[in-house]
């Protein structure tokens, strides 16, 4: 039977608990699960992407079929390279259906046997997203339970740096 390879595509700028419950949930659902960090130039990531990959790292250390690596370019691409069959997505929001909706019919195009996979966020993560902790960081807000200590810190650290 062939291995079932998803891609977990994304920024992860900062990587949240709610990308990890996804993963861990993921997980259950594939023989494995890479964690794809976009390279993009063009987007002002507070964490570099190295930064981004080992965070990462750390948070799907106890996942034994998650691993993470990178790619610039297309996610079709990456995805064909590492004969994944599905595209992981998450949806907090009816406001994440359409956009998600449009890139999966695209993606599709470009690589017909791929399908996406879209999981409800877990109730506790919602509404939350790496753009909503990154500001409620920079104004010394209590991020402790959108993210991991391990990533806390590195947040508190970036903004202490760039004061």
């Amino acid at each position: 039977m062939p291995e079932h390879i998803a891609i977990y595509p994304g920024s992860f700028d900062p990587p949240t608990l709610g990308h990890l419950d996804l993963i861990q949930r993921a997980a259950k659902l594939f023989h494995k699960v890479i964690v794809a960090v976009a390279h993009n130039d063009q987007k002002n990531a507070l964490f570099s992407f190295e930064e981004r990959a080992e965070m990462l790292k750390e948070l799907v250390a106890d996942i034994p079929n998650a691993e993470v690596d990178h790619f610039q370019g297309l996610t079709v691409d990456f995805a064909r390279k590492h004969h994944a069959v599905a595209i992981l997505r998450g949806l907090r929001a009816v406001s994440d259906f359409e956009y998600e909706f449009s890139l999966s019919v695209n993606n599709r195009k470009l690589h017909e046997e791929l399908d996406t996979v879209c999981l409800m966020s877990s109730e506790p993560y919602l509404f939350l997203s790496s753009r909503m902790v990154k500001e409620i960081a920079s104004y010394g807000g209590k991020i402790s339970h959108f993210v991991t200590p391990a990533v806390e810190r590195r947040i508190r650290e970036k903004f202490a740096k760039n004061c």
